[in-house]
């Protein structure tokens, strides 16, 4: 893609309204949530449940785009459409996951590296050629008594920014996920510290390896304590505490920011999510989003089952997230919301 389409595709990913469902679970992910609702993960259940997904109708009103898995990418919808196509036709983009997964990082204890550098350039240009419009590194920052190191957060700067360089050259959009775990019993000040430092490291990174900001998404994890803390800060501090770090490292040509939910139930990413745009989205100079997994499926994946009679109620309640985190992108998610939304 050139220029103006890669600007095109990232101010797409962030339209008013709008965000991405991350449906791009490595293998040994997705069998350990179908294990949770006895489901074997062989290949046609994993073509299935993704295809469940997929062809639900008016996803597109409120998913800007899809992160593929390699296995997905390569595999139909029932009606014999790529689902890269599939996706296409109906206004949402595809995007690829290009890591590798997190390895043990050498010579630092309990931290670790995200790989796949090795013939990236390579594998982009075919995901590209296949169809896909972005791409997504995930790089994981873990916080202890003694980490992250300054070595952790130096690897895997570096390697958000070669990845994004490399996508960018290969006419894909990149998505620059540096994820702080909630894994932990840290306080909420702890991680505030600990996600400056991060991001600030990143973008330093993504400046030396000549990223343009206009045609990359930032995909960060929101300042919140540990799930092993005592006390849990309340929605209103993490969206304060989320923000203000955002206002100090993230350049504000970057097209838009899209967060994870990282552990959080869906309900609770929805609400902090929308207490953000409801208390600064007209003071920030990017968009604020989603780009949900776990938080958009999990309803959905309890009601599926694994079984194509319970399709259209596993595609109710993954429209039903979708539509809660649009509103959450506008500021207009409410309890009430919920309720009506489930009721109607």
């Amino acid at each position: 893609m050139s220029a103006p389409e890669l600007a095109a595709v990232a101010q797409a990913m962030v339209a008013p309204g709008k965000g991405i469902l991350a449906a791009d679970e490595s293998t040994g992910t997705i069998e350990k949530r179908f294990a949770g609702i006895k489901v074997e993960s062989t290949e046609e259940n994993r073509r299935a449940y993704r295809d469940m997904l997929f062809t639900t109708k008016g996803l597109g009103q409120y998913i800007s785009g899809v992160i593929l898995y390699d296995e997905t990418i390569r595999q139909k919808s029932a009606n014999g459409a790529l689902f890269v196509e599939l996706l296409a036709n109906n206004g949402i983009l595809p995007g690829i996951k290009v890591d590798t997964g997190a390895k043990d990082l050498a010579l630092c204890a309990g931290e670790k590296v995200t790989e796949g550098l090795d013939n990236l350039a390579k594998r982009c240009a075919e995901y590209a050629k296949m169809g896909a419009k972005f791409a997504k590194w995930r790089a994981v920052i873990s916080i202890g008594q003694y980490i992250p190191s300054s070595t952790c957060i130096a690897a895997s700067a570096h390697a958000l920014g070669r990845y994004a360089a490399i996508c960018q050259a290969a006419g894909l959009v990149p998505i620059v996920e540096p994820e702080v775990l909630m894994d932990g019993d840290h306080t909420v000040h702890r991680c505030e510290e600990v996600t400056e430092w991060t991001l600030n490291a990143v973008y330093e990174a993504l400046y030396l390896n000549r990223v343009t900001l206009e045609h990359s998404i930032l995909k960060p994890s929101m300042v919140i304590a540990g799930k092993d803390c005592t006390e849990q800060a309340g929605v209103e501090e993490v969206a304060e505490r989320t923000v203000r770090i955002l206002k100090r490292t993230v350049p504000a040509a970057v097209a838009g920011i899209v967060f994870l939910s990282g552990g959080q139930s869906d309900e609770v990413a929805t609400a902090h999510l929308n207490a953000m745009n409801q208390i600064f989205a007209y003071r920030l100079p990017w968009p604020l989003s989603f780009s949900y997994g776990r938080a958009l499926q999990q309803p959905s994946l309890k009601a599926w089952k694994g079984a194509a009679a319970n399709v259209a109620a596993a595609q109710s309640a993954l429209l039903h997230r979708a539509h809660m985190n649009s509103l959450a992108c506008l500021g207009r998610y409410s309890a009430n919301e919920e309720k009506q939304a489930l009721a109607a």
